[in-house]
């Protein structure tokens, strides 16, 4: 077991090599001059030869990159062009909203989704079935700006029951900080439900038809820990896995939901640098996503050998 966990963390280091070099190299494939786009189209070419000393565009490549390399390996994002300050102090300024939002959204779903899925599965053909199968097909059609624009007019327009946008720190007090991170959440979540539930009830229906599950049925066992114990527990791996994947639906519904509810997290860091062209800091947050992505998928390797002892790679 100890060696499986080692092989796993060993063979995420390559893949973050990948990332680290297409992060880099994205300042230079970008169309045009870097130092000439940042500066805008009114600089004079005292502020574009600042701004290419500034990033070490006048370096050659393989020097740029051996510096950056080297500041990463120290936590070093670089500095960011529009702020002057250091890009790992504006990650970790909007890295509570965005792990709030992510986390409340990926426990509401999976609590959401599961029941939903197992349930339809268990009812297969039957309307409950048909209305969940409806409803997931509904999440993903629906894009999540214009989902969170109509939960906003109805919950928080029309029945004032929630912010319409704005953020609250936890420090501030519990209560405040859900009710401002409820609906934001109830956004971001439902394509999240939508792919869970989906796969849950494929994944169950087909452990349903296993001889295993007849017998124990045959045997007398409540028909809820049949559910439980028997088809949920050995369709859990495929359930796992499309967590993980649907992580990357998160990261990416993160970047909008926070533009719509104005949460000053990632996201909208993200969008803020993205307009002002801020390549250090663009460069920083496709790291830390990237790497997060990057844990997760190991976590869900991991999980893997819990739910299903018989794999080892």
């Amino acid at each position: 077991m100890l060696g499986f966990i080692v092989r796993r963390i060993l063979a995420t280091v390559p893949v973050m090599g990948v990332v680290a070099v297409f992060v880099f190299l994205l300042l230079h494939l970008s169309p045009g001059d870097p130092a000439t786009v940042i500066a805008g189209d009114y600089a004079s070419p005292e502020d574009i030869a600042r701004i290419r000393t500034q990033l070490g565009l006048d370096q050659p490549l393989h020097i740029q990159f051996a510096t950056w390399i080297g500041r990463l390996l120290q936590g070093d994002l670089g500095i960011s062009i529009f702020s002057n300050l250091p890009v790992a102090t504006l990650i970790g300024q909007r890295l509570e909203p965005t792990l709030a939002l992510a986390a409340i959204t990926l426990v509401f779903a999976v609590l959401v989704a599961v029941p939903l899925g197992t349930i339809a599965a268990w009812k297969s053909g039957s309307l409950i079935d048909r209305l969940v199968m409806g409803f997931a097909v509904l999440g993903f059609s629906v894009p999540v700006f214009v989902l969170g624009y109509v939960l906003i007019y109805f919950f928080a327009i029309k029945l004032n029951l929630f912010p319409v946008q704005g953020y609250a720190n936890i420090g501030d007090g519990v209560l405040p900080f859900l009710h401002r991170l409820i609906l934001p959440a109830l956004t971001l979540s439902v394509i999240f439900i939508a792919l869970i539930a989906r796969i849950t009830r494929a994944s169950v229906l087909e452990v349903l038809s296993e001889d295993y599950v007849r017998t124990a049925y045959a045997k007398g066992l409540p028909e809820r820990l049949v559910l439980l114990r028997h088809a949920l527990r050995n369709a859990a791996v495929p359930i796992i896995t499309v967590i993980g994947i649907g992580f990357s639906l998160l990261i990416g519904g993160v970047v909008v939901t926070e533009s719509v509810y104005n949460i000053p997290g990632l996201g909208r860091l993200t969008v803020d640098a993205v307009l002002r062209r801020d390549y250090p800091v663009i460069q920083g947050i496709i790291l830390v996503f990237s790497a997060a992505y990057v844990v997760v998928n190991l976590v869900i390797d991991l999980l893997y050998t819990v739910f299903d002892p018989r794999i080892r790679y």
